[in-house]
């Protein structure tokens, strides 16, 4: 559903699952640490609203959004999280670097989804203008990593359920 029609904050509190003993990785981009770090801070105070311990949340940084894929195999491959959120931004500029790096974190993320049990949320902002994404970072259309937040415990959830 296109952003403008819902506000990435707005959720049914009642509807979130206790995330008291999940796990959650994040690795989450340097690259538009104005707008990605507005995307963490978002990310971890959402799951600990819905009981996240501090302990079971492992952040990890990567330079830019294009090595997300690489971290969040790392955390699946290496640590006990239960799910893995990527956090990044790439803004739209004059070259084809846009559409190489946003189709390639795609790929990766739906990949690590097809190939694990665990899965990887996909907070990666794709914007034409800074402006746009910062509206998605905390702004008039909420934030994106409270979005992560919520599929990633839903998630973590949904895979349980296969495992009882």
């Amino acid at each position: 559903m296109a952003t403008a029609y819902h506000n990435l904050s707005d959720y049914d509190f009642k509807s979130v699952p206790d995330a008291s003993n999940m796990k959650f990785g994040i690795v989450v981009s340097e690259w538009n640490h104005n707008i990605t770090g507005a995307l963490l801070k978002g990310a971890v105070e959402t799951l600990k609203k819905h009981g996240a311990k501090d302990e079971n949340i492992l952040v990890k940084t990567v330079p830019g959004s294009f090595e997300l894929t690489f971290g969040a195999n790392q955390l699946l491959e290496y640590t006990e999280v239960d799910a893995v959120i990527v956090l990044g931004c790439v803004v739209r500029g004059d070259t084809p670097h846009f559409d190489y790096v946003c189709m390639g974190v795609t790929q990766g993320v739906t990949e690590l989804n097809a190939n694990s049990d665990k899965p990887v949320i996909f907070g990666l902002i794709t914007t034409n203008t800074m402006e746009q994404a910062e509206e998605r970072a905390g702004g008039r259309l909420g934030n994106k990593g409270d979005e992560c937040a919520i599929t990633a415990i839903k998630m973590i959830d949904f895979a349980w359920s296969f495992q009882k």
